[in-house]
């Protein structure tokens, strides 16, 4: 195998982020896209020289030219072209979450070991230079053990319209759950979480959660959709990890790029993907880019863990129910 050939499943401004990474990576081919929406799918096949277009994905999974799918639906409808995918021989990154319960993340997982393919979770925080380097710092020993953990994450309300569609635990809470339990190296043991919400949703739009991991370490982790819109502020989010020796942290809104003008202040989140004059640079190249080197090799993606995204998944459904009931949930 010279090159990856890749399909992707589920074309809105995230999948059309991965369309443009993987595009931008020599050991990859493109071969196929899908999604429901016709005309878009269309568009986007002709924009990109594309040479297939589906809005049926069971079509797509019936080619036997596809290495790696790569599942950018909607959080909930992720099960289905995932499982499909593997038992079709075909390896999968899932984005995240990878799955809305339990059940159907462990489901994937079995099916991704009965066909012996890749099943690889979305985590691209974990190839974003500052989160991985605070990591390898902790590996490093030179800090000892993480004794707190404190993630932030905010997003604007207008977001939240969008977004409401899915519990704030399983769309921004899932994400910091994947780097703390990265961070701590150790199993969630209980859960103690608030959920508030000020819009008067469905689901909440503010979530506060404390876990207790088997290690000792304690994580706290923030999220909301409570960002004024006017404060055109995209990326909200913080990181702090105290340490046995020492302390690792940084803000992603201070470290951004900042525009000053007559409508205001903006603030642009260029490390995660970045389009520039038809160069793309960021964590999801980043991301595709070593999955699909280690397809290339047969190497293991130990960069990350569908056994993390599980157990994230558990944690999620654990926060969900703390905030529920008000009661700590033990795991």
């Amino acid at each position: 195998m010279s090159k990856v050939k890749v399909a992707i499943i589920g074309l809105g401004s995230w999948g059309e982020c991965h369309l443009e990474a993987f595009r931008s990576l020599p050991q990859v081919e493109v071969v196929a896209i899908c999604d429901v929406r016709e005309e878009l799918v269309r568009q986007l096949g002709e924009a990109y020289s594309i040479p297939d277009v589906y809005t049926n994905a069971d079509e797509l999974l019936n080619r036997d030219d596809v290495d790696l799918v790569s599942v950018v639906t909607y959080e909930n409808s992720h099960y289905d072209p995932t499982v499909k995918a593997l038992q079709s021989g075909k390896h999968v990154l899932v984005e995240k979450p990878v799955a809305t319960n339990v059940r159907e993340s462990i489901a994937m997982w079995q099916t991704a070991k009965e066909h012996g393919r890749l099943l690889v979770p979305g985590h691209v925080l974990r190839f974003d230079p500052q989160y991985a380097e605070a990591r390898h710092m902790l590996q490093s020993g030179r800090l000892g053990k993480p004794v707190s953990i404190y993630l932030r994450r905010a997003r604007p309300r207008a977001l939240f319209e969008t977004y409401q569609r899915t519990h704030t635990v399983f769309e921004l809470t899932v994400n910091d759950l994947d780097i703390a339990i990265w961070y701590a190296g150790s199993e969630v043991k209980s859960v103690k979480a608030y959920g508030r919400s000020v819009m008067g949703a469905d689901v909440p739009d503010l979530v506060w959660a404390c876990l207790e991991f088997a290690n000792g370490a304690l994580a706290v982790i923030e999220n909301h959709w409570l960002t004024p819109n006017e404060a055109n502020i995209i990326m909200a989010d913080s990181v702090e990890v105290v340490a046995e020796q020492g302390i690792i942290g940084f803000e992603v809104q201070h470290a951004g790029l900042q525009t000053w003008s007559g409508q205001g202040r903006d603030t642009s989140a260029l490390h995660i993907h970045l389009n520039r004059n038809g160069r793309v640079s960021g964590a999801l190249k980043e991301e595709l880019g070593y999955l699909c080197d280690c397809i290339l090799s047969g190497e293991d993606p130990v960069q990350t863990s569908i056994g993390d995204a599980i157990q994230g998944i558990k944690v999620a459904e654990a926060i969900i129910e703390s905030i529920r009931t008000g009661r700590e949930i033990k795991l």
